[in-house]
């Protein structure tokens, strides 16, 4: 499997160097499920939208995708003069002059199950697949999470270390997952992004002779003991994967702490109380990788839902030395709709200096999602545009969703836990699905550059938005209409006039101009 990959490498190379595409066309080939429409992919296939060429002064483009069909369909046109403008419907006003958080980036999990999924594929399927997140004609993911060790989504329990050895942890080695899977994808997708991919780890559980309950998973937490060795287990994790020549932007302190406390889920999990958490990033975690080489390497705390916002945080930042080693806050998403989007407002005023990531985010989670993958679902990618934009709109400076690709039962997963994602893997045809989600998600990443600043935008009760300005100077408005009708509204820029649009029904759209 490893071999593939090193051949897809150099497909990619010789591709480069020949200007030559495996796809000969941009659209979407459609087929319907029961859900609705996916765009179908394979080894000769795919669609692609094209990097948006810089528009001169007045011109503007949309793209849009929509419950009706639309993929990422690319329209244009001009602003006009207020006083020319017929257009009626609610405004939005564009005021550059007010400006919030810096973006870091949009991506998903490279997790053994994605490994397993995107290597049943022949060669050049692999390729379409991996150009649809990471390349400029796909929707430019740059951000990649890495597990350290074993999640729900691998076929067994495991971590790196999972027989005792002496304190300097002599028993450590990456696992073949590891080398069959996740360092061949994540070399693949590096090679066809034309932005640096950011690497964020995140370890499930300590080897279970390191915890309580002495298992993977169920109410069970670290040692005290053991807060040193686990310290020390994290760096080795970055030293085995710096020999591969990747270096990791950030860690998180440990991958949702309640499910080891309240374990409502099976699979791999460890708690921390916030009095053990701030212990260990203070005095064992946070000096040990300020003294490494990976000095670098940013620290998030939390990495679980916002449920635990604020309190959680202000009693680890109120440690003096546990708070001169976060530089981050890590948030899910499956509990959101218990505890309001606001609550990332208090996080940012009372730390205004720490970055705010969406580390993981899927759909088909809840008992009630008696269908695990639902293929064609528009209602899953209006959840999350919706989510996306709330978040945008409230301090968080990346979005992470979860596996890249999954098969057709949402797994392989060792503890049925199965779940949707953006697209789905049939290997039985050689062929994947790329869902509504993943353009929902595109909409954001392709197109809100790393280094984008968020703008004032006037909110409507009609058309929910987000605005940026990218480095390069272009603007970008993503604008989601949720009514079930057409609905018109206008853009207003103070230097360079308005535009008019009618936004399709149930539809995601991205409006870009310079």
């Amino acid at each position: 499997m490893a071999a593939q990959l090193k051949c897809l490498l150099s497909m990619v190379a010789i591709m480069t160097m020949a200007g030559l595409k495996v796809t000969v066309a941009d659209d979407c080939l459609p087929r319907k499920f029961a859900y609705g429409t996916v765009c179908v992919c394979n080894s000769t296939y795919c669609d692609r939208t094209p990097e948006p060429e810089t528009l001169s002064v007045g011109k503007y483009a949309l793209y849009t995708s929509s419950n009706a069909g639309s993929r990422m369909r690319r329209s244009s046109g001009s602003f006009v003069q207020s006083h020319d403008s017929q257009w009626s419907g609610d405004e939005i006003d564009v005021d550059m002059t007010t400006t919030y958080q810096t973006i870091h980036g949009f991506g998903g999990a490279f997790t053994d199950s994605v490994g397993i999924n995107i290597m049943s594929l022949s060669p050049n399927t692999q390729l379409n697949l991996l150009k649809s997140y990471f390349a400029d004609d796909g929707i430019k993911y740059n951000i990649g999470r890495v597990p350290i060790g074993g999640t729900d989504f691998s076929t067994r329990k495991y971590t790196y270390a999972d027989s005792k050895g002496i304190p300097d942890l002599n028993n450590f080695d990456l696992a073949p997952e590891d080398e069959e899977y996740k360092i061949p994808l994540i070399k693949t997708a590096m090679s066809m992004a034309s932005d640096e991919i950011k690497l964020i780890g995140s370890a499930w559980s300590a080897p279970p002779w390191m915890k309580t309950n002495n298992d993977y998973s169920g109410i069970g937490f670290l040692k005290p003991t053991f807060m040193e060795t686990w310290a020390e287990y994290h760096l080795k994790f970055l030293d085995a994967y710096s020999k591969q020549n990747l270096t990791f932007w950030a860690l998180t302190t440990g991958n949702e702490p309640l499910n080891g406390i309240v374990p409502v889920n099976r699979f791999n999990s460890m708690g921390w109380t916030p009095m053990s958490h701030r212990e260990w990033i203070g005095r064992h975690m946070g000096p040990r990788l300020r003294g490494s080489e990976h000095n670098s390497t940013l620290l998030f705390a939390i990495d679980d839902q916002r449920i635990v916002l604020p309190w959680w945080m202000k009693m680890l930042m109120s440690d003096e030395q546990c708070a001169k080693y976060i530089d981050g806050i890590a948030v899910h998403w499956y509990l959101d709709f218990i505890v309001p989007v606001k609550v990332l407002n208090e996080v940012h005023k009372n730390f205004g200096d720490k970055i705010i990531l969406n580390t993981e985010a899927s759909q088909g989670d809840k008992p009630w999602d008696f269908v695990k993958v639902q293929l064609g679902s528009w209602a899953r990618a209006e959840n999350y545009a919706n989510n996306i934009i709330d978040d945008l709109n409230h301090w968080v400076q990346g979005w992470v969703e979860w596996n890249l690709a999954l098969d057709m039962a949402g797994g392989p997963t060792w503890v049925s836990n199965f779940i949707d994602s953006p697209i789905i893997v049939d290997k039985t045809k050689d062929e994947f699905y790329k869902q509504p989600m993943f353009y929902a998600i595109g909409h954001f990443s392709k197109f809100i550059s790393r280094g984008s600043t968020r703008i004032k935008l006037t909110q409507t009760s009609i058309v929910k938005s987000v605005g940026f300005k990218r480095p390069d100077g272009a603007i970008v408005i993503v604008l989601y209409n949720r009514r079930n009708k057409p609905v018109t509204i206008s853009i207003k820029d103070p230097q360079r006039g308005v535009i008019g649009l009618s936004l399709q029904k149930q539809s995601i759209n991205t409006l870009i101009f310079w």
